[in-house]
């Protein structure tokens, strides 16, 4: 039974972040290992309050309490194993996911400081790691069947994993040079080091699963060949079509980029160093897109342009502004916009607001601004208001505000519409629908039978936890589509959607 006294006894505290001065001089992450006695005493602070609204807030249904309390104990070996019956991948979501969950701890409620969920799951993550390695599971007898899995995200990662570990063969197609998906080109290492990655890589090896790299599939490999090797296909191939700005006058020069380019890029030249200097990031082109000496704006104010940030800090960029259409939200949650236990619109500042650079909020882009050779040298902006009506958003700039920004470098970093347009939906007979996403029915299959969707490209650009959490549930509709025996776990169907006040 947890402590219900331990948060009167202890506040709420995360470990010290390592020093900017130093940390922005390399790409390890930012956050040392807290200690057993820091993590201990935070778990502690989880009390006895009956209902778990954090349960509700993870879609992974988490059993959060049930870890806390046995941290608080000292019982390692059991937290890690709770950990892992919910979660394929704790050491990913400890390490990216913004923590739905403590949003949602009764602790929060009327401002109070919710227990520190997330740092408490990535240090049972990797205690697992320290007390033996992430050990493969034995696994049943083959089944005999067969499941393609297009792409290697969290949420393929996780219906991966799941299959295999119900006796089915799984291969895991990936058009890049390594498995990962996001985690291993779209995030930087300074959130997450890539041998966090590649130990689970090892384990899924271990377990069975086969990996097949620099397969375009639709290209490289067609539907039709797909479908006659494998008894089920499942599409977990992400968002990534970025959202744009073509009608911004002077969107086409030189120097504009979506931030995913900018990411990749540095994430490909990280992984190229091994430990050394990178060398300045490069588009596959050989396009320079290294933020080194230049003027950066980013557009945009969540993570991936926060992402942005932290990589153009790294680079050693002249100077960086953030530029938010938004105005600045509060510090903290609005009862009456967001009531407890909803995710709430507040202002988060993430470890790379600190090393440096400019926010501006309530403006948006008039103009990039061409230096007359075809560059972007600046961008003209102007304050603007932002309201809704009829379900539409309505920018008006205020006259007499403008202004330009020093710019060489600008990365869009302004959301995503949906799953890439590729050959591969054509050829499955599958379609987009009006958000770019796949749709999926009941079972998590899409409109062609056999063929079944999670993760972003059913969803929408989200969270990590949702994708693994689709992950496992379309795992669970697979295994009984092939007519595997028992059950699955399924957290989430195809309509599940996040705590929101009705």
């Amino acid at each position: 039974m947890p402590d219900p006294n331990g948060f009167l006894r202890h506040p709420r505290r995360l470990p010290a972040r390592r020093p900017v001065p130093v940390r922005i001089t390399d790409w390890r992450e930012v956050y040392p290992p807290a200690g057993e006695e820091l993590i201990r005493e935070q778990a502690t602070r989880c009390m006895d309050c009956g209902i778990p609204f954090c349960h509700d807030g993870c879609p992974l249904g988490n059993r959060i309490p049930d870890w806390n309390d046995l941290v608080r104990t000292g019982n390692w070996d059991a937290a890690v194993a709770s950990l892992h019956a919910t979660n394929n991948f704790p050491e990913f979501t400890g390490r990216l996911c913004p923590a739905p969950c403590e949003a949602a701890c009764v602790l929060g409620i009327g401002g109070g400081d919710p227990v520190t969920i997330k740092q408490v799951e990535v240090e049972i993550a990797d205690a697992a790691v320290a007390r033996g390695g992430l050990r493969p599971r034995a696994v049943p007898p083959p089944t005999g069947r067969s499941v393609a899995v297009v792409g290697s995200g969290p949420a393929g990662l996780a219906a991966a994993q799941q299959l295999a570990r119900a006796g089915h063969a799984v291969t895991v197609y990936e058009r890049d040079d390594a498995p990962g998906g996001l985690l291993r080109y779209g995030i930087p290492d300074f959130k997450l080091e890539k041998h966090h990655i590649d130990r689970r890589l090892a384990q899924l090896a271990a377990e069975g699963v086969e990996f097949r790299t620099g397969v375009n599939v639709g290209v490289d490999v067609t539907a039709e060949q797909l479908r006659a090797r494998h008894d089920a296909v499942l599409l977990a191939c992400g968002a990534l079509a970025g959202r744009d700005t073509p009608q911004t006058p002077g969107r086409r020069l030189r120097g504009v980029h979506q931030a995913m380019e900018h990411l990749v890029a540095a994430n490909r030249a990280v992984a190229a160093a091994g430990g050394g200097r990178p060398a300045p990031a490069v588009l596959p082109d050989g396009t320079p897109i290294d933020a080194a000496g230049r003027h950066v704006v980013i557009i945009g104010g969540g993570d991936t342009a926060a992402d942005c940030l932290g990589v153009a800090h790294r680079q050693g960029a002249a100077g960086v502004h953030q530029l938010d259409l938004y105005p600045q939200p509060p510090l903290a949650r609005d009862e009456a916009r967001d009531p407890w236990p909803t995710w709430p619109w507040i202002l988060r500042s993430y470890p790379a607001h600190e090393e440096g650079g400019e926010r501006v909020f309530a403006v948006a882009v008039q103009e990039f601004v061409d230096d007359g050779a075809g560059n972007v040298r600046a961008v003209r902006i102007a304050e603007v208001t932002v309201e809704k009506r009829d379900g539409r958003r309505i920018v008006t700039a205020l006259p007499g505000t403008e202004r330009e920004l020093p710019a060489d470098l600008v990365l869009l970093a302004i959301g995503f519409e949906g799953t890439e347009e590729q050959p591969l939906l054509d050829q499955l007979g599958v379609r987009r629908n009006t958000r770019g996403a796949v749709d999926a029915r009941p079972d998590w299959q899409t409109e062609t039978d056999g063929v079944f969707v999670a993760g972003d490209m059913h969803r929408g650009a989200s969270l990590i936890v949702w994708a693994i959490a689709e992950g496992r549930a379309a795992a669970a509709a697979i295994h009984a589509y092939l007519g595997g025996g028992g059950t699955l776990p399924a957290p989430v169907d195809p309509g599940a959607q996040p705590l929101a006040a009705r």
